[in-house]
């Protein structure tokens, strides 16, 4: 872990020198607002949006967030949350999630990777993590993306975002993390995780510059 620590802290520090090295203004390409994602994707339909207190707000502080449950008609389940960060030169970065479940009294159980296919010949490597709060047991699957690049680790979404800053002059990115509740066991959420990341991806790249 305190290694971990260290070779975050000086990619940090490096991205911090490298972004604020380049003079050339950032370029920002439009998007849509995440607000305006689809509320009906395929099967899943909205349960309705969730808006943060100010003091989460403060904590996050990203440029634009969608946090949203899904369903299907057989009720499965799938709540969503996209953070968008429009620049990163400032400290405003993209953090993992797992800064932030123990905080609010979930126990992470188990930590790994996982392949999921989101749309036709497409594969990307996700985060897949375990979570607990009493019998509540939960599937989480997160990765973080930046101009079409879908990446499962902190330390190279960190990497590449000094490359982009120096080569394309963007800092943007966001978070992506889809939570399944585990009542049937952990390979029938994950099944069901990807199956509502497959009707979402195809929209997520309207609202996501790449």
């Amino acid at each position: 872990m305190t290694e971990r620590l260290i070779v975050l802290t000086l990619a940090v520090l490096a991205t911090a020198v490298c972004l604020r090295a380049s003079t050339t203004q950032e370029r920002v390409p439009p998007r849509r607002p995440l607000a305006e994602m689809p509320r009906q994707l395929g099967e899943w339909t909205s349960l309705g949006d969730r808006e943060f207190d100010p003091e989460t707000l403060a904590v996050l502080r990203a440029d634009d967030y969608l946090s949203r449950p899904y369903a299907r008609p057989s009720g499965e389940q799938a709540d969503l949350y996209v953070g968008y960060y429009e620049t990163q030169r400032q400290g405003d970065t993209v953090h993992s999630p797992m800064n932030c479940l123990p905080g609010t009294g979930w126990d992470l159980l188990t930590v790994g990777r996982s392949s999921i296919d989101p749309a036709p010949g497409r594969s990307i490597v996700v985060n897949r993590d375990i979570i607990q709060k009493g019998l509540d047991k939960r599937l989480v699957l997160y990765w973080f993306q930046s101009h079409g690049r879908a990446v499962a680790s902190e330390y190279w979404s960190k990497a590449y975002l000094v490359l982009d800053g120096l080569r394309l002059h963007r800092s943007d990115g966001a978070i992506i993390r889809v939570i399944a509740p585990i009542r049937g066991g952990e390979a029938a959420a994950e099944r069901n995780a990807g199956d509502f990341l497959r009707a979402f991806y195809p929209a997520l790249n309207r609202h996501l510059p790449e």
